[in-house]
């Protein structure tokens, strides 16, 4: 659901492209490897073509990693098929392609254009799960029991066929007027039990609304929204997949996880503690996960409360093994083991972390291309993933700055989401916070002292497209 939207002028990203680094395009050896692999794509002997699945996926993509089809089993419970595009089918270990791979680290998502992690013959032609075509896939096979939890995995290379090409808000509606195609039709059933069962283990969802920036004609739109029921739903079976694929490399005492510690007991215990001066009913019994489940973060209080709670959420990483079990296996978000495999179009290390769980099912030797890369994987994805939190916050910022720099001096409402207490040691830190703008939605600093979860007029003093620096005062 779009909550609003603002049109801003034109914006030159470019000087944020150079400032990052990003590469223009790809070194000529890369690419034809990548069209190489193209013109005679893998066909897997397992045919699995006869399998009705569909992609849900923002509208306009082209690069579909996911593609699914879920039914009921005829002794009660659930299927779910998941089929995952097999880019290490397409990319040779060693060659120019895997090199360059691993100096982008991940697509990198910017308002005027992506900085794709594979040439676009790849990623959005013959290794993507485009619609009517046969597509090289690994296809996890998963069971469920009526209550959601998982009674088999299995996982194989096979030659699959996406029926359609579906989009988040299309499906939405469709969901609410109970019409959804016939291989997604389960998802809402199979997604709430799914969710309920990562709130008893304890798994904590932030519900923020995500700011983006659009192409609007000419111009550039400044986006505020909120996911829509069906991309949880979604995001649900990616983490079923993640956590059998954890699953795997922990029996198999080889892989590569995604790791976060839990929240500590004393951060809840402030948490809980910012609650009531928020006016937010936290009962003794209830979850930190069930809470924010039932926030509306439209409101100022708790969508502060929302800000409070991301504290909670710090420190992820990507762990690899190979023999001992890491001490921290387990990832606080999901209240389970769980590794990234179900995007290895747009992230690297899914690629790898893949190839290890085919090896572990089928009982065989985890590949040596794959084995070696695993304790490189952490560091180069952390490195790629602070190129790509810079580029989408600094395109934001660039947006703010650029639609708000001739309205300096004017006040606007906003709602307080954090405060910071001022600091009287050598930074002579002045007392302020974070405001979140009703209209256009921005958020950004503002000085003078503030009250969380309250609403306030405040008076825009910086707006500098240079700097993307957007600050305001207490009015």
């Amino acid at each position: 659901m779009v909550i609003r939207r603002v049109l801003a002028p034109r914006i030159d990203f470019g000087a944020l492209r150079r400032e990052l680094g990003l590469p223009d395009d790809y070194p000529q050896e890369a690419r034809r490897e990548a069209d190489e692999a193209a013109a005679a794509p893998p066909r897997p002997a397992v045919d699995r073509t006869d399998i009705p699945l569909v992609t849900v996926d923002p509208p306009g993509s082209r690069d579909l990693d996911q593609a699914m089809n879920l039914s009921r089993r005829a002794g009660g419970g659930f299927r779910v098929r998941y089929a995952i595009a097999d880019v290490a089918a397409h990319v040779r270990p060693g060659g120019a392609l895997e090199e360059e791979t691993w100096r982008r680290g991940q697509t990198v998502y910017l308002p005027d254009g992506n900085v794709p992690l594979h040439p676009h013959s790849l990623g959005e032609g013959a290794a993507s799960l485009l619609p009517d075509v046969d597509r090289a896939a690994v296809l996890w096979t998963i069971d469920l029991d009526a209550d959601g939890a998982t009674t088999d995995v299995r996982l194989e290379r096979a030659l699959v066929r996406s029926r359609a090409q579906l989009a988040y808000p299309t499906v939405q509606v469709d969901a609410d007027a109970g019409r959804l195609p016939e291989p997604i039709a389960l998802l809402p059933e199979i997604g709430a039990l799914l969710t309920a069962r990562g709130l008893r283990r304890g798994a904590i969802n932030l519900p923020i609304p995500e700011q983006d920036v659009e192409a609007d004609g000419d111009g550039w739109r400044l986006v505020l929204r909120a996911p829509v029921p069906m991309e949880e739903h979604n995001a649900q079976i990616s983490l079923l997949t993640g956590m059998a694929a954890a699953d795997l490399m922990l029996a198999g005492g080889i892989g590569l996880l995604r790791t976060m510690p839990a929240p500590k007991p004393e951060a809840v215990q402030r948490l809980r503690a910012a609650a009531a001066p928020l006016g937010v009913h936290w009962p003794d019994e209830v979850g930190v996960g069930e809470l924010l489940l039932g926030l509306d973060p439209g409101q100022p209080r708790d969508a502060a409360f929302v800000d409070q709670a991301a504290e909670l959420m710090r420190s992820a990483a990507y762990t690899a093994f190979d023999g001992e079990v890491p001490e921290q296996s387990t990832h606080g978000g999901v209240a389970a083991a769980y590794a990234h495999v179900t995007a290895p179009l747009r992230r690297l290390a899914d690629r790898y972390a893949t190839e290890v769980c085919l090896a572990l099912h089928d009982g065989r030797a985890v590949p040596d291309w794959a084995r070696t890369a695993l304790p490189r994987l952490p560091a180069a994805m952390a490195a790629t993933d602070r190129v790509a939190s810079t580029a989408s916050r600094g395109a934001i910022d660039l947006a703010e700055a650029v639609l708000l720099q001739h309205r300096v001096g004017e006040t606007f409402d906003a709602a307080v989401l954090d405060v910071t207490a001022p600091s009287n040691g050598r930074g002579n830190r002045p007392p302020g916070g974070t405001v979140a703008l009703d209209d256009p939605p921005v958020r950004a600093r503002c000085l003078g002292e503030l009250t969380l979860g309250t609403r306030v007029r405040v008076r825009l003093v910086t707006a500098d497209p240079a700097t993307r620096a957007v600050a305001f005062e207490l009015a």
